[in-house]
């Protein structure tokens, strides 16, 4: 499970060495990665777990071998998390160095010794047992697979925009990212050229689109974290009810709650006196430090659902305060980014939408299928049973524009200000803890 944080002391170990794999996941592992986590297998479930293991699979390419009986690995699966490098595939050295020299012994059959690029075909198709199951033709093509965020990713990073006046229309796909907004966040960027980020996994050499370079940011805890705020607090009973009684969401309610609280004011701009650190369960990136903790600065002694409704716009404004700061630091290194693209759960709530837009200043394109994680899949099939002759094609006919979010530029001096307090929380937070360690 990879918001599992269990392997900590695992993944410390890991980062000390300091091998040159690391260079390719952001200069630092994170514990969500699959090295720390099958060394923490090795080091506490040896007989239970490790010895008797056969194969030790992501989900995707347990999902194929399921349909197919192949073992092969899609190379996005064991790029972007095991350390597989496109040039050099496996690094004897890493493995042996972190105390796992039997993967090595076992010439990586547990993980991966045969490696496919996403949209290849695998074996002869569905399996006739797979078939039965899934109420499909025997032998119907497989692809090899995406991680869900980078199909995601895929499904609508290469969308036709013209006529829909973007600052990306005129400019190569490297101009875009693509934002998977769930349970966590993921923000995928291309390249021609490796760019090496610090605190951004990758650059990862066609895991994502062929040719190109791919950098990902994160963020570990984003719907969680909304979930989290809202459900924690005192007022949620009262929410429920009178969502139930509007036949609305619970995030429906609030957003439209927000409206009725704003008065004269731009809905952001109520939280001009709550400030929201988001980082609930670590930093993924760009900060890439796990112990991190969230901070609430602003809290009354009020209880009710107006107070509700502000911290919850205040988390959200945090999460795109911290897309803001992976997208800040990505440019920095060297890409060139003018549009977001947003797919997943939260991307269905204008609010979040709209503040991502405010906050970064950029403008939001929707999917006009609000499921491309589904789009990104069937890309890949399309591909593998020769419908598209590349990705690339695929991607531009089967991606499509749904809506585009402009940012509302007047409300930039708020957001920036936000931006400069956001920033100030976390230095904050690490001068509290030097305090509290010193002797």
């Amino acid at each position: 499970m990879w918001m599992d944080h269990r392997a900590v002391s695992q993944v410390e170990r890991i980062n000390a060495t300091q091998h040159r794999v690391l260079s390719y996941v952001g200069g630092v592992m994170s514990v969500e990665m699959q090295p720390p986590k099958l060394l923490w297998i090795k080091e506490n479930l040896q007989e239970l777990c490790w010895e008797k293991a056969g194969y030790f699979f992501d989900l995707p390419d347990f999902l194929s071998w399921k349909a197919t009986g192949v073992t092969a690995r899609s190379l996005c699966t064991v790029v972007c998390k095991w350390t597989y490098t496109s040039d050099g595939g496996w690094d004897d050295s890493f493995w042996k160095t972190i105390g796992l020299e039997d993967l090595v012994k076992d010439k990586y059959e547990k993980i991966g010794n045969h490696v496919l690029s996403p949209g290849e075909s695998v074996g002869k198709g569905l399996t006739p047992e797979a078939a039965k199951d899934l109420g499909l033709p025997e032998g119907i093509a497989v692809a090899a697979s995406l991680i869900d965020a980078h199909a995601g990713g895929l499904g609508v990073i290469g969308a036709d925009v013209k006529g829909h006046n973007l600052p990306c229309e005129n400019q190569p796909i490297t101009s875009r990212v693509a934002m998977i907004c769930g349970t966590s966040s993921c923000h995928m960027g291309v390249s021609e050229t490796p760019i090496f980020v610090p605190g951004v996994w990758g650059p990862y050499f066609s895991a994502m689109v062929p040719g190109l370079w791919l950098n990902e940011g994160g963020q570990s805890a984003t719907g969680k974290l909304i979930d989290h705020v809202v459900r924690g607090h005192v007022a949620f009973p009262e929410l429920q009810s009178k969502a139930a009684a509007s036949a609305h969401s619970i995030y429906t309610y609030l957003n439209s709650h927000l409206d009725l609280i704003k008065k004269s004011l731009p809905v952001g701009f109520l939280t001009v006196d709550l400030h929201v650190w988001p980082d609930f369960h670590g930093n993924r990136s760009p900060l890439t430090d796990l112990t991190l903790k969230g901070m609430v600065v602003g809290l009354t002694l009020s209880r009710g659902l107006d107070e509700l409704a502000i911290i919850y716009l205040a988390t959200i404004q945090a999460i795109a305060l911290g897309t803001r700061h992976i997208l800040e630091t990505m440019q920095a290194a060297g890409h060139h980014i003018n549009t977001l693209f947003l797919c997943g759960g939260l991307s269905k709530n204008p609010l979040f939408v709209q503040m991502h837009a405010d906050i970064t200043g950029k403008p939001v394109v929707l999917s006009k299928e609000v499921e491309s994680v589904l789009v990104g899949a069937a890309i890949l099939g399309a591909c593998a049973s020769g419908d598209f002759a590349s990705i690339q094609e695929a991607m531009a006919k089967m991606g499509k524009i749904g809506r585009v979010v402009q940012p509302n530029r007047e409300h930039k001096r708020f957001y920036d200000k936000k931006y400069e307090v956001f920033l100030k929380l976390v230095e904050h937070q690490r001068e509290y803890r030097s305090i509290m360690n010193s002797s």
